[in-house]
């Protein structure tokens, strides 16, 4: 079985306790480290890889966990569903792994979870921080935990934010476009109906196009929304189908008075550099579960350790890393407060029980969604993503009709 990209198969973690002869805990990771010409998550993969890392680091530098250090064994599935399967597999059935932790992306979840009986992942408590679409939910699994917002509820936060301004200032119309990801289309049909209900008439009903592929109307249906006018413009994306569509925008210096886009914003310096500078990401929004300023458990620990890891700044910290931070927390304390590394125990404890992550509460329902999950409405203001809604998490106030494409 050919896997390429063997990433950080039996990591050492040397900077922390001596453990002496301590036998780790193994835990196996599928994850999108190289690029695939149909879904590139390589970039999400490789954010998650250094929050799955930042916090085994910190595990073991605090004693490990139940007095063993944690080693990850991170497989590459290259972003590619047919292969995530396989991956698990190997990590099960070759590495013999203690515990499992999950991949980037709905689309890999799902892969994860079709196969599960054949792969041997249908008895691991599956704790993941980046899957959560509707179909995720559905097929009555009993042993996977979502801890991030709900994908559905992703853009809910922004249709109130629009629906709160006076009506006078308020979009009247409004576009919608998505590729067919299941990350991305749920979140967007939804605010489309809550800002139809609220009185933003729909202009460009929604539009779906095929994820990855290169004969894709993306150009063509970015135009649709520029002759149309649409003062507010809704896009579910990942980087890649961004950067395409604000390129049409720049050239057309189309303007709308408010924008959102469901993932790509949030990537940091990987956005700035996507779209051409920092000048053309002034006033965009975009959805997140997580913000380095949170004054949520172990965050600004891990904010520390990241910067000190890493470098760059705190408000270029893509959100990616706090997904595989908090799924590292999760199971980290369902192990410790039962003593256990038997994966039914942990089941167990999962569904019955609360926990703390850098992203918030997490509380999981029957179908493995995080019930207390919260979204954040975020906005690029003179080049730093900040968050701007709800004024309880808000550093500044949301700045409307800042685009210059």
């Amino acid at each position: 079985m050919i896997l390429g990209g063997l990433s950080a198969c039996a990591q050492n973690q040397n900077s922390g306790p001596n453990f002496g002869n301590a036998t780790p805990i193994t835990i196996g990771i599928a994850l999108s480290l190289t690029k695939n010409p149909n879904n590139d998550f390589s970039s999400d993969g490789q954010s998650m890889e250094q929050g799955y890392q930042l916090w085994a680091d910190t595990v073991n530098n605090s004693g490990g966990i139940l007095g063993r250090p944690v080693k990850l064994i991170i497989l590459d599935d290259k972003s590619d569903d047919a292969n995530n399967w396989k991956v698990y597999y190997q990590l099960i059935h070759t590495y013999h792994v203690d515990l499992i932790l999950g991949p980037f992306s709905t689309l890999l979840t799902k892969a994860a979870e079709s196969s599960a009986a054949k792969s041997g992942l249908d008895k691991y408590a599956f704790v993941e921080g980046a899957g959560g679409a509707p179909s995720v939910f559905t097929n009555g699994w009993t042993n996977l935990f979502a801890v991030s917002v709900p994908v559905e509820n992703n853009l809910a936060t922004y249709a109130y934010y629009i629906l709160s301004l006076p009506k006078s200032q308020r979009p009247t119309t409004a576009a919608y476009l998505s590729s067919d990801d299941p990350f991305t289309f749920p979140q967007v049909l939804k605010s489309e109906q809550l800002l139809e209900q609220g009185g933003v008439k729909t202009v460009v009903p929604y539009m779906q196009y095929t994820e990855g592929d290169p004969k894709a109307p993306i150009a063509a249906d970015t135009v649709k929304i520029i002759q149309s006018k649409a003062q507010l413009v809704v896009l579910g994306t990942l980087l890649p189908d961004l950067q395409a569509e604000i390129k049409v925008f720049k050239q057309y210096n189309y303007n709308p008075r408010s924008m959102i886009a469901t993932a790509g914003p949030d990537l940091g310096q990987s956005f700035i550099s996507a779209i051409g500078g920092v000048k053309y990401s002034e006033g965009v929004f975009v959805p997140n579960g997580w913000y380095p300023q949170a004054n949520n458990f172990q965050n600004a620990q891990m904010v520390q350790a990241y910067l000190a890891k890493y470098g760059g700044s705190a408000n270029n910290i893509n959100a990616d890393v706090a997904e595989a931070f908090s799924a590292g927390q999760v199971l980290q304390e369902a192990v410790e407060q039962t003593r256990s590394l038997n994966n039914q125990t942990l089941i167990n404890y999962l569904h019955n029980n609360v926990f703390n992550t850098v992203q918030g509460t997490a509380k999981f329902a029957q179908d493995g969604h995080n019930e207390e999950a919260l979204a954040y409405l975020f906005q690029w203001q003179s080049g730093q993503l900040i968050p701007v809604y709800p004024a309880s998490a808000a550093a500044e106030n949301p700045e409307y009709e800042k685009y210059q494409f």
